[in-house]
């Protein structure tokens, strides 16, 4: 499942997983969220329902340019660096090649999730 992620006139490609959290997540796009830092580790935003887990590992590992979402707290992630194996959290997918350089950065901002096309 090839997905966009755009960043004011930046276009990232994202490629997700074939599990349950992914298919749901994907089912509902386009999304327009807003990302803000978390720690100096990842990107966040809250996701406006639950996506589902069925079947999902109770651990996830993030790694640079991971996308995710943190069951406990109904947000997706978007991991600037690699982390160490986290309860609650499911791997939807990862950006594709150099991608990340556009969300690597300091703040606040709007980006639109889409399906590719």
């Amino acid at each position: 499942m090839n997905i966009t992620i755009k960043a004011g006139e930046k276009e990232i490609a994202a490629t997700l997983q074939d599990n349950a959290a992914a298919k749901d997540f994907f089912s509902r796009l386009p999304l327009t969220l807003v990302l803000e830092d978390y720690g100096d580790t990842e990107k966040i935003s809250y996701l406006p329902d639950k996506l589902s887990t069925a079947g999902a590992p109770a651990m996830g590992q993030p790694f640079r340019g991971a996308i995710a979402y943190y069951v406990p707290w109904g947000n997706l992630c978007i991991f600037r660096k690699a982390f160490g194996p986290s309860g609650g959290l499911v791997i939807l997918g990862s950006v594709d090649g150099e991608g990340l350089k556009a969300l690597d950065v300091p703040g606040k901002f709007r980006v639109t999730i889409d399906v590719k096309r």
